[in-house]
């Protein structure tokens, strides 16, 4: 699990950077900017979390369901606030960012459950990594 981890988070990590390259050319560029460092930031915790794998105590489902949980929303965060950057889209749970662009209501309802999803998922995992520690 430690080498997945290492790989997502360097994975991510990489596409934070490749994102900061696109910021200019994106709808929102302050919100292309959050996305750039959603990625950066979420994808240096994955690799932290795997070094801290070795400590963490877990059943086998337990500890798969944490990584899917933390990898599901490190990934969506960064996609979230890359398709509102694209889109002008983030009105409703990103009023900062957004800098009051505004999307169609499917988009912004796609940018919406996207980012309660991840919020949600990082809790609970991050709760069972805690649990196992």
């Amino acid at each position: 699990m430690q080498t997945v981890l290492f790989a997502l988070g360097l994975v991510l990590f990489l596409l934070g950077l490749l994102t900061g390259i696109a910021v200019p050319a994106l709808k929102n560029p302050r919100m292309a900017l959050s996305s750039h460092l959603e990625a950066v930031l979420n994808g240096l915790f994955l690799v932290v979390l795997g070094l801290l794998w070795p400590h963490v105590q877990l059943p086998a489902a337990w500890g798969a369901t944490a990584v899917v949980l933390i990898v599901y929303s490190a990934y969506v965060n960064w996609l979230a606030s890359l398709l509102a950057a694209a889109w002008g889209a983030g009105r409703k749970l990103a009023p900062i960012a957004a800098a009051g662009h505004q999307a169609s209501a499917a988009k912004e309802m796609i940018v919406s459950v996207l980012l309660v999803s991840l919020s949600l998922s990082v809790v609970v995992g991050v709760g069972i990594v805690i649990a196992g520690l």
